[in-house]
């Protein structure tokens, strides 16, 4: 391998001598998609093929649930190709589960092979219920059609090109039995080729409010309790192209219980070219829908916003400004380091546009005479002064200038902390002041441009306790499914710069300044948070450059790898398994590494099969 690297390395620069750039930017992006898309080819094969055996284990499985819900599986269909629509009925054929129901509805449909398809199918197949619209309507009219045959108590909705695994009912009935309460869940999904090869999966989070007002991550496979369905009134027409979007959004407002992430592969969904792919225009309309959704959603919240782009066909909901910005307490700790602290300081009183800022250094026993000059001339800027003497604990240092706060929300900033756009405190404090959020977090950048911090996982890294997601990514990279773009819900996000309402930090007693003096002291705390019923929140809309512990070091040795040693040990005792399971980041995703990859094999069993998998 090695001794191949030059003739790599000269095959590169012909290329961006010859082709250019982005071409070749494109060509290396391809080569990376068919490598991962190879090694999921792979995945499958091992771990997500039924075979014949696997079956009758399944058959077994569900013989025995407690409860065997009927499902209605809701089609609309319009001049869908004649394979592919033979072989989306051969997928709900072939449910090893059999409380199901087939509900399609035509939408007059020209081409005569979609009505002698359906009228064979469904004289061969009972639970086939066929409808055939006299006029061309619309995707979301013909899919209130399919909805009217709907007679089991939760629907299923199928594109007419799709497929659903063997496993998908028998699955998902495990699951209403496990959450009897709840009316909504949704599956992991991923892409057919041209040729019926499974590749794009997206191994989604569990429910994040916040994520979904940036994309749709509940469809495919999206199952919905039937009376709620009818409560909220199916499908609204003019949401067109987004109409199981606006369901979405709609539904999960409604629904009184939870709502729940069923994390395995169900759902196949045909995207290539030819193989129902919008125009231009149908895009263009279908986005439009998704904003104007989105924000009609809000408004019935009593939430005033605009919704944008966000990139790549996603969302962004920029909320509208309060009438007053409550105050903001920065607390930024320091030990010397004048050069850093002051370019922070710059950033804070020069170069971010907010109201009602307090700013509060918590001087951890400074004595160098440029930090206490530094200090004098900040005082006169109205800087506050907190002396916070003793050796280095981050928490107590905190904790003890939050006492000193006056603020509504408090800012916890690291001093290498520099800002880069004035409106990032803003985006954060949008989100801090709802009443259900706890905690937020930003978008850092090191100052080359890549990521330093997109969110924190549990149970990433050797140690596994917590990591960052997508550390080290390039500037602007997307993030897996997007999520680089796009504000959500995560377990925990950084102290180097983190807002959480003062009361919130107050209820849940600071951070642990007797068993977390360094290390995880902010995963500790968002943790209590959460468990306290506030909601953690990352958002990429406010970036900020982030000079990491430039200002400490980052050296483990003697002391310091013993007490790190110490809280990593205490982490796991307090936390116990929860630092296994993140919510946010999909058992079928690897805790080796904060770039997603799949793991294998999968930390998730399928019910019918006894013990977990431990995947890696």
């Amino acid at each position: 391998m090695l001794m191949a690297e030059p003739a790599r390395l000269q095959e590169l620069y012909r290329d961006l001598r010859t082709q250019g750039l982005r071409a070749t930017t494109a060509r290396i992006a391809h080569n990376l998609l068919q490598t991962a898309d190879r090694a999921y080819g792979q995945w499958v094969a091992l771990y997500d093929t039924i075979g014949v055996e696997e079956a009758g284990e399944i058959r077994k499985f569900v013989a025995a649930l407690p409860a065997r819900p009927k499902f209605s599986i809701v089609v609309p269909v319009y001049e869908t190709g004649e394979t592919e629509l033979v072989e989306m009925i051969a997928s709900v054929k072939a449910q090893i589960y059999e409380e199901w129901e087939l509900c399609i509805a035509d939408d007059a449909s020209k081409q005569p092979h979609v009505r002698a398809i359906l009228e064979a199918e469904a004289r061969a197949e009972p639970r086939i219920k066929l409808t055939f619209r006299p006029e061309n309507g619309n995707i979301s009219a013909a899919s209130n059609s399919a909805l009217e045959l709907a007679s089991g108590e939760f629907v299923a909705l199928l594109d007419h090109d799709d497929i659903l695994a063997p496993h998908a009912l028998a699955i998902m009935a495990d699951a209403v039995n496990r959450h009897p309460a709840a009316d909504i869940f949704y599956s992991d999904e991923d892409k057919l080729d041209a040729e019926g090869r499974r590749h794009g999966a997206y191994f989604k989070p569990d429910w994040s409010p916040e994520l979904l007002y940036g994309q749709n991550f509940i469809s495919h496979l999206g199952v919905y309790r039937t009376s709620l369905m009818r409560q909220i009134g199916g499908f609204r027409l003019g949401f067109e192209g987004s109409q199981d979007y606006d369901l979405a959004l709609r539904a999960t407002a409604a629904s009184k219980g939870p709502i729940v992430h069923v994390p395995h592969v169900l759902y196949h969904w045909r995207l290539y070219i030819g193989a129902g792919t919008f125009s231009s225009t149908q895009l263009t309309r279908a986005l439009d829908a998704a904003r104007r959704a989105i924000k009609e959603q809000l408004a019935t919240q009593g939430v005033e916003a605009e919704v944008g782009d966000a990139g790549y066909r996603f969302h962004r909901v920029i909320r509208k400004a309060p009438a007053s910005w409550p105050r903001v307490s920065a607390i930024v700790p320091t030990r010397d380091q004048a050069k850093i602290l002051s370019a922070c300081m710059d950033g804070l009183l020069d170069r971010t546009d907010y109201p009602d800022l307090e700013i509060i250094i918590a001087d951890n026993d400074s004595e160098e005479a440029l930090s206490l000059q530094l200090f004098e001339r900040l005082t006169g800027r109205g800087v506050r002064i907190v002396k916070t003497p003793g050796p280095f604990n981050y928490s107590r240092i905190n904790n003890e200038a939050a006492r000193h706060a006056t603020g509504d929300i408090i800012l916890f900033l690291n001093n290498d902390i520099s800002v880069i756009e004035p409106g990032w405190l803003k985006e954060m404090v949008s989100f801090a002041m709802q009443p259900q959020i706890g905690a937020v977090g930003a978008k850092l950048l090191y100052p080359n441009g890549t990521l330093q911090h997109g969110g924190v996982a549990l149970g990433l890294g050797a140690h596994r306790v917590a990591g960052h997601i997508h550390l080290g990514a390039p500037r602007g990279a997307r993030g897996y499914a997007g999520r680089l773009l796009l504000a959500q819900d995560l377990s925990c996000v950084t102290a180097a710069c983190m807002a959480v309402p003062r009361a919130v930090f107050a209820q849940v007693g600071g951070f642990d300044e007797t068993n977390l003096a360094v290390a995880f002291n902010d995963v500790d705390l968002c943790l209590r948070i959460g468990e306290a019923g506030y909601r953690v929140i990352w958002t990429p809309h406010a970036q900020l450059h982030h000079h990491e512990s430039k200002s400490r070091g980052q050296d483990l040795a003697g002391e310091k790898l013993q007490g790190f040693q110490r809280e990593v040990a205490y982490m796991r005792e307090r936390w116990g398994a929860k630092l296994d399971r993140d919510p946010f980041w999909n058992p079928n995703l690897s805790l080796q590494t904060g770039d997603p990859q799949i793991s294998s094999p999968p930390r998730i069993s399928r019910p019918w099969r006894a013990g977990p998998n431990r995947g890696g």
